[in-house]
């Protein structure tokens, strides 16, 4: 059985985010290839956040402090090293520079992939001193994974390793969308109504809430937005009647919302939004999207003028067109949900994705 270790910032119990999803996903996938996984990250409770996680182990060294809004710990030196020593392969994530040093100081020689997940945009101003120590990693691992077409052609630092990236988009499966449960449907059609547009995501500054209120705000048509954060203040201070929000809600809730909605509206402005899991399940549910283009996976997801609309970030006009498009046009709105549904079978679904890391592991270890 071959055996592999995910090194990554965080993971489940203590988060359960994008780059956790994608872990989880591949880590579970792989098992029905005879591939063992265990994942280790760091906690603040170490002893009380390591578990068996269904089908692989979780491990975690103690997280000890912040330098940039980049977790360190000490103990994850020896820790990483005792777990790799046993690995087969190890599978890093990117973006988390202490993992680079730890690679680089652990000295050990397995072979290695780095899913490059985005760019460093938010602490962008402190790349001339991480650059050293990102090529140096970079340079060592024996293969990169990018998460779409998009990312690697736009990625400067992806276009400089291309001769050993790949592409393997990310790819999910969620039963509750494929079927959402009749009784919640009506709870929620009840509360919310039907044929809306939807917006579902934590609430973070690169979301493009702003503009998509001001949308709202112009074009008076009905907005249901699913998630809480730091923009949901916006939300209370425009008080707008068209607009409904769900600030809690599970994962049973947000297949309903799908259903009952008309099109789903993802205005990410910033490349932050490096693939949007949330255009995969709308697409899994069969919706129109309308998204920015931002060179990165969320124009991989959602392709313009056939699964949806993709708009210029941060315009303000251009998503209110955009909206008002679908929302007159119900049967283009519909042909292109179906089309979406399509591109999902054929290249975002979970199999995919873990068959191709599948077959990316034996390779690096032959």
């Amino acid at each position: 059985m071959m055996r592999v270790l995910h090194f990554f910032k965080t993971y489940i119990p203590d988060s359960f985010g994008g780059v956790e999803r994608v872990i989880w996903t591949i880590a579970k996938g792989v098992a029905r290839h005879d591939i063992q996984s265990d994942v280790l990250s760091l906690s603040r409770s170490p002893e009380a956040a390591a578990m068996v996680a269904g089908s692989h182990s979780t491990h975690k060294a103690k997280l000890d402090f912040y330098v940039a809004s980049t977790g360190i710990s000490i103990s994850a030196f020896d820790r990483f090293k005792e777990l790799a020593e046993r690995a087969d392969i190890i599978h890093y994530h990117f973006p988390w520079p202490f993992m680079d040093l730890v690679h680089l100081v652990s000295r050990v020689r397995k072979p290695s992939v780095v899913t490059y997940h985005s760019d460093i945009v938010k602490q962008r101003l402190l790349m001339p001193l991480y650059t050293p120590l990102m090529r140096a990693f970079l340079n060592r691992v024996d293969a990169i994974v990018a998460t779409s077409p998009n990312y690697l052609a736009s990625s400067p630092v992806l276009q400089r390793y291309a001769a050993k990236t790949t592409v393997i988009p990310i790819g999910f499966d969620d039963p509750a969308i494929l079927a959402p449960d009749p009784a919640l449907v009506e709870q929620w059609r009840a509360r919310v109504g039907s044929e809306f547009f939807l917006f579902c995501g934590v609430l973070r500054y690169y979301k493009g809430l702003q503009f998509l209120i001001e949308a709202a705000r112009q074009n008076r048509l009905p907005l249901v937005v699913a998630g809480n954060g730091d923009m949901a203040s916006a939300l209370r201070d425009a008080n707008l009647p068209n607009i409904i929000h769900v600030p809690e809600f599970s994962d049973a809730d947000k297949a309903a919302l799908l259903y009952l909605s008309l099109a789903f509206v993802f205005p990410s402005h910033v490349r932050s939004e490096a693939f949007g899991l949330a255009l995969v399940e709308a697409a899994m549910a069969g919706r129109a999207m309308i998204s920015c283009e931002i060179g990165t996976g969320t124009s991989f997801v959602n392709r313009d003028g056939e699964t949806g609309i993709v708009i210029p970030p941060a315009d303000v006009p251009a998503l209110d067109r955009a909206m008002r498009a679908l929302w007159t046009d119900r049967d283009a709105a519909r042909r292109m949900g179906d089309a979406a549904r399509v591109h999902y079978q054929a290249h975002l679904r979970a199999d995919t994705m873990v068959d191709s890391y599948a077959t990316l592991y034996r390779n690096l270890v032959r």
